[in-house]
């Protein structure tokens, strides 16, 4: 029997703010696709009409006939039913070691989870960065669970410049003067390309596209001769019918092969080799101070559709939580 913490929407130092309870997180990509019969991938299933709905989840052990687990210890699965207590295959179920996150169990779903490791795996398979070449990096959706993440980590790993898109000037502000990005951009006012222009005089050399659709081809054709897309997401194209990664514009897919820019398919389950590596050095960015975590708390099981519904129109910075029930202190 497991209690739940939090919820997570599957889409991106002290004690966590409800205490160490039960969180889940809102993947976007994955609800998406889960709405769906065909949920278009391998390794997201669809959601089965009158059962109970699932996402990625932690929670605390209450009883356990499982030899790995044992009453008190905090769980994560990516597929957690959305109600306060359940009955779990263990086998589904992975250990979490609080310290690593201060005590901040909801980072377990964002920065010190998945969306952390999908940020940094794909920063370091897909983005060919490398220190002291003054490469510059453009992040779209930056304000994001894995946005926010990124732009921070391409600094860490030796960008010179990192510029982020975002929907708001509230996200401008934070990306430029709590995360470190460079310059934002508000793709709602303005024009991106003379922005762009703007912010990165020399081009673009990795770009973490979140997004897809007229953004993202107004990035690539500022790219650079050998530069690099890194495709965590494609947020504008979930709801058409096209092949995964979507097809670009010919005029935007002829500058991508005359500049010989790479885009490629990155797939973070496919590097399971590398994610305790990658865990502990996005804990260890943490406690340094290093990388900066922001997440939009919603409390309360009965508020899982509010939190929905605003994620999905941009609402939250960082990631998605809702805070189900509140468990003993740490």
């Amino acid at each position: 029997m497991l209690s739940c913490c939090y919820f997570f929407f599957l889409t991106n130092s002290g004690a966590s703010p409800c205490g160490p309870v039960w969180y889940g997180v809102l993947l976007l990509l994955g609800l998406r696709c889960r709405m769906n019969e065909d949920t278009g991938s391998d390794y997201i299933t669809p959601w089965q009409l009158s059962q109970v709905v699932d996402g990625g989840g932690i929670g605390i052990v209450e009883e356990s006939k499982h030899v790995h687990f044992t009453k008190g210890d905090f769980v994560t699965s990516f597929y957690w039913p959305w109600q306060t207590k359940a009955i779990l295959n263990g086998n589904s179920l992975e250990k979490v070691d609080p310290q690593l996150a201060n005590g901040h169990l909801s980072y377990f779903l964002g920065a010190i989870g998945m969306p952390g490791l999908t940020s940094l795996i794909g920063i370091q398979e897909k983005g060919h960065i490398t220190a002291g070449s003054n490469q510059t990096m453009v992040v779209s959706g930056a304000a994001g669970a894995c946005g926010s993440l990124a732009g921070q980590i391409g600094h860490l790993m030796g960008c010179s410049r990192v510029v982020g898109i975002c929907g708001t000037q509230e996200k401008c502000h934070l990306l430029t003067s709590e995360l470190g990005f460079d310059a934002a951009i508000n793709y709602k006012k303005g024009n991106v390309a003379e922005q762009l222009r703007e912010f990165c005089p020399a081009g673009v050399d990795v770009y973490f596209d979140n997004v897809g659709g007229d953004i993202s081809d107004t990035v690539i054709s500022q790219m650079n001769q050998n530069s690099h897309i890194i495709l965590c997401g494609q947020i504008s194209q979930y709801n058409k019918d096209v092949p995964y990664p979507p097809p670009l514009p010919p005029a935007v897919e002829a500058i991508q092969k005359e500049r010989n820019i790479t885009r490629e398919r990155f797939l973070v389950l496919n590097y399971k080799d590398k994610f305790e590596s990658g865990i502990l050095q996005l804990s260890q960015w943490f406690k340094e101070g290093k990388l900066k975590i922001k997440e939009t708390v919603v409390n309360g099981l009965e508020n899982m559709g509010v939190a929905f519904q605003s994620m999905m129109t941009g609402g939250n910075i960082g990631k998605q939580i809702v805070c189900i029930s509140e468990e003993t202190s740490l």
